[in-house]
């Protein structure tokens, strides 16, 4: 940075607010320190920021995260029917994306939509090697894939970092293949956090809670890390809008695949459990509504059905109760209720916290299993 460059920043920090000093522990390797201001020692001058450190390059850390990153490249068949004559035929298709190594095993991160309908996967390392890759496990509703290679030499894995950790104005960078560029690197600031499928146009089954950023996300960087500035992964990539870089990104936060990672490594597919209830968020209720079900405030999700035979219905739960905690967490989204217990496991017990008629009260319930959970092969 030039000096008149340092001189027009500090000019601009003055009269800003005093500003927390992260320190030294937060910066990665090789990061530099903006120029600070010193304040005036007159009480009526303005107070300048302290501006703590912040990256000056990203280099150090895409050239450590970079020999993690693969290239993957799909090969898949599917079925045509012809307009004029009515017969079908198969057409071969061909498909590109990002994964990231998380262990010494050879073990690859991706998105599903990358792999699902592969019949054969080529994984290529940045030495140019290309290795037959094989899906250890998928699951379509959180677009999670994990797929395995053989290295012959060792490779440092990326470390898988805290999500929940990150900040909506931090720094991030997305590393992967857009249109095929391979291993390119992007940089911007987490945008905002918890994006849902109502914010999101996907499949709505689907379960997402979406880290949203400005670092350019396009189609071939499906599958790539999400970085922070100590080089650990706080997502998976998603490419799930077109038109190209439009500032708007998303990420899978890579607290949600830890969780599930463990039964894709086993079994292959995520079996969830299931209340067995559809819901509604009570803040989106009408006026009226929310009299007539005798609530004075939008806490919680209230049951708009409740299937017969279900755990809920088993448990005694009714249209129109409403769902406060479960296991004492706070339920202020249906999208976290969903979650939760799909997560937590069939045949566990768990402890909902309900309000029925302005009336609340604890109720355990025993949940069941979501059907057609595996995927289809």
């Amino acid at each position: 940075m030039s000096l008149k460059a340092v001189a027009f920043a500090a000019v601009l920090l003055v009269a800003c607010g005093k500003a927390k000093d992260t320190g030294p522990s937060d910066i990665p390797s090789g990061a530099v320190p903006v120029a600070s201001v010193s304040a005036s020692t007159s009480p009526s001058a303005p107070v300048a920021l302290d501006v703590p450190m912040r990256p000056m390059s990203f280099a150090p850390i895409a050239k450590a995260a970079n020999p993690s990153v693969v290239t993957i490249f799909t090969v898949g068949e599917e079925t045509e029917k012809s307009t004029f004559s009515g017969r079908t035929r198969k057409r071969s298709t061909s498909g590109l994306g990002t994964g990231f190594i998380i262990d010494k095993d050879g073990t690859i991160l991706t998105n599903n939509h990358v792999v699902a309908d592969a019949t054969t996967i080529m994984v290529k390392l940045t030495d140019g090697t290309e290795l037959p890759g094989r899906i250890l496990g998928r699951d379509a509703p959180t677009d999670m894939a994990v797929v395995k290679i053989d290295l012959k030499t060792p490779i440092s894995p990326l470390a898988l970092g805290d999500s929940d950790s990150i900040d909506v104005g931090d720094w991030v960078l997305a590393i992967g293949n857009p249109f095929g560029l391979e291993h390119t690197v992007s940089a911007g600031i987490v945008s905002a956090k918890g994006r849902t499928k109502e914010d999101v146009p996907l499949d709505p089954s689907g379960y997402y809670n979406f880290i949203q950023t400005d670092a350019s996300i396009n189609p071939g960087n499906s599958g790539g890390p999400l970085l922070d500035l100590k080089g650990e992964v706080v997502g998976i990539n998603s490419a799930i809008r077109g038109g190209g870089a439009q500032g708007i990104g998303f990420a899978i936060p890579i607290n949600m695949v830890k969780q599930l990672l463990p039964m894709l490594l086993r079994d292959g597919h995520i079996t969830r459990s299931a209340l067995g209830v559809r819901i509604r968020d009570v803040r989106e209720l009408a006026a009226d509504e929310k009299t007539a079900l005798k609530l004075t405030d939008d806490n919680g999700v209230v049951l708009e059905y409740v299937s017969p035979g279900g755990a809920a219905d088993k448990a005694g739960l009714a249209q129109g109760d409403v769902i406060i905690t479960f296991d004492n967490t706070p339920i202020d989204h249906g999208t976290l209720l969903q979650w939760l217990a799909s997560t937590t496991g069939v045949g566990k017990t768990v402890t909902l916290r309900v309000n029925r008629g302005g009336k609340l009260f604890d109720q355990k319930v025993t949940l069941g299993q979501l059907p057609d959970t595996a995927p289809k092969h």
